[in-house]
């Protein structure tokens, strides 16, 4: 049974709150056993509104929990979804820096994501949806638990902002030429991640629902099945998921990738305060 729409709109008050006071909570799930996905998709759409109504503008969207293999480790078992704003994403050029103060318990991703120049419908295959993209690009998102030590259940992400913090993006590849090299190279690459020069990590595209491609198809059906959400549409950007593991991050720590299969620009990442 779904929550009455005034426990949601108190839960959205809740989250924002936590997130204003860079502060944690318990989960939603453990203070209302019955709050379910789709109560957790009314709870981050009232929170899109009033963070549109205080001056933010969506620009995007990322998926997360694409990647299957960190599934386990956080007992979260199928993709979740939230906004991207004008306010959590910047483009980076070259090395960069990012401040971490306004977030609790921080993470880094490094992750594929695409610009969008036309509509995404959910009958769409991967091929379909590439000829919808205009660009391609590498870059971190950075991730951040409202829940003591990242403990949660899915329908808890969701409505933390799918648990979005910011979202720093690399140099832009325009996808132009052959399809069918685009297609082998976005379910093929694979990138390195590194701290403070040390290799921490190698994923791959498969592990991203099998490429970055099938995670938008993935995002393409979920959003039909919501009455409140609207399709993916040109001049949209959406971020994909993590390709490694997702890591703690912590000031001066200096963060790298390496890309291999996809022309695409590496990051490098420093933290401050």
């Amino acid at each position: 049974m779904s929550l009455c729409s005034s426990q949601n709109r108190l839960f959205a008050s809740e989250i924002l709150a936590a997130y204003e006071g860079r502060r944690q909570i318990g989960p939603l799930t453990s203070l209302e056993p019955t709050f379910s996905t789709e109560d957790a998709q009314r709870v981050s759409h009232e929170i899109t509104r009033r963070r549109v109504a205080a001056g933010a503008r969506v620009i995007g969207r990322k998926i997360g929990f694409t990647n299957r293999t960190i599934w386990d480790e956080y007992g979260v078992y199928a993709p979740i979804w939230g906004p991207v704003y004008d306010t959590t994403y910047r483009d980076a050029a070259g090395p960069a820096e990012q401040a971490l103060g306004h977030l609790v318990e921080p993470r880094i991703e490094p992750e594929i994501v695409f610009g969008f120049a036309g509509e995404v419908h959910p009958d769409m295959d991967e091929r379909e949806i590439l000829g919808t993209i205009s660009w391609v690009a590498h870059g971190f998102e950075i991730v951040q638990s409202l829940y003591p030590g990242w403990k949660f259940q899915s329908a808890d992400c969701t409505a933390a902002f799918g648990l979005h913090g910011a979202l720093i993006c690399g140099p832009r590849t325009p996808v132009t030429g052959d399809p069918e090299g685009w297609l082998a190279d976005l379910t093929s690459f694979a990138i390195t991640l590194s701290k403070n020069g040390e290799v921490v990590d190698r994923g791959v595209a498969a592990n991203v629902l099998d490429g970055p491609l099938s995670a938008v198809r993935h995002l393409a059906g979920v959003l039909a099945n919501d009455p409140q959400a609207r399709p993916i549409g040109g001049g949209e950007i959406i971020t994909t998921g993590t390709v490694t593991r997702a890591f703690p991050i912590l000031p001066g720590e200096e963060w790298s990738t390496l890309v291999e299969g996809l022309p695409v620009e590496p990051m490098r990442l420093r933290f401050t305060a």
